[in-house]
């Protein structure tokens, strides 16, 4: 295969680049890459659509990667229970070399083809569940040996790469190749190729939780009130759905804990009278 996100940058001398131009090109780069996810929209719906209908009969979602693709996956999983307010274990991510991988690269973590599936076996991971690798190159053969025996369990697998025609997307049963081209400093995928993991990540992540009804309208009426700032936004989300003054909104919804437990209690009540 042709490694895309290996080939030499567009841009060249860039460390005598001023500030401005170098900062002018990052940009111009990319704007590129929302259009490369585009072109696989097809695609992220399939994977959309069979982890929906895995974690609605009691699966779970697992996101297996290497260096940044990894710490992606850990960053996405880790905002589904806040966001959403769903248990810590329907979506999960795994980093090769364990959560230390998170802030310190380990060395020849992403070599070793069997330890992906060993990582996941401290999860029971059954025939429910999807994995998803995510993996720049497409190459990485900790994710190509998670996805082999994912399938060979009987797993739903998909993936996200920066290449096409690799052997990431080969064992992926639904694969996503957003091909993101050459980086800027030639082979720092963390750049145009991350960005494009992230988008995906966001539009995998937020079209599920939708369908599995964590979102009403368009509130997140499940999210976790951990701080000062969610709990303000309950409130306006409960005033806006009830006509409860601020203080009545406030008191309902430190109650039950939830937006939706606090709307539903209070339509329970309305409707009693």
């Amino acid at each position: 295969m042709r490694l895309v996100t290996e080939k030499e940058s567009n841009y060249n001398n860039l460390e005598q680049m001023p500030v401005g131009e170098l900062l002018h090109h990052i940009n111009d780069e990319d704007k590129t890459v929302a259009y490369a996810v585009e072109k696989e929209i097809p695609r992220i719906e399939k994977l959309v659509e069979v982890v929906t209908e895995r974690m609605r009969n009691g699966g779970r979602l697992f996101y297996i990667g290497a260096g940044t693709s990894g710490r992606l996956g850990v960053v996405d999983a880790s905002e589904c229970p806040p966001t959403y307010g769903v248990p810590f274990d329907w979506v999960i991510g795994i980093i090769a070399g364990g959560d230390g991988a998170i802030r310190r690269a380990v060395e020849f973590a992403e070599d070793d083809p069997e330890q992906a599936w060993i990582d996941m076996g401290e999860y029971n991971i059954n025939s429910k569940d999807v994995v998803v690798g995510i993996a720049a190159s497409g190459t990485t053969p900790y994710v190509i040996g998670g996805l082999r025996k994912a399938n060979q369990m009987g797993l739903a697998t998909g993936c996200i790469v920066c290449n096409s025609g690799g052997p990431v997307a080969a064992e992926a049963q639904y694969p996503v190749e957003v091909v993101t081209g050459p980086e800027f400093v030639t082979g720092s995928t963390r750049m145009k190729a991350g960005t494009a993991q992230k988008l995906v990540l966001n539009m995998l992540s937020t079209a599920v939780m939708i369908k599995l009804g964590r979102v009403k309208g368009n509130k997140m009426v499940d999210m976790q009130l951990t701080n000062h700032k969610l709990v303000d936004r309950g409130t306006r989300m409960v005033m806006d759905e009830t006509g409860l003054g601020e203080d009545a909104a406030a008191e309902l919804l430190k109650t039950y804990g939830s937006v939706r437990k606090a709307v539903e209690q209070h339509n329970r009540v309305k409707k009693a009278k």
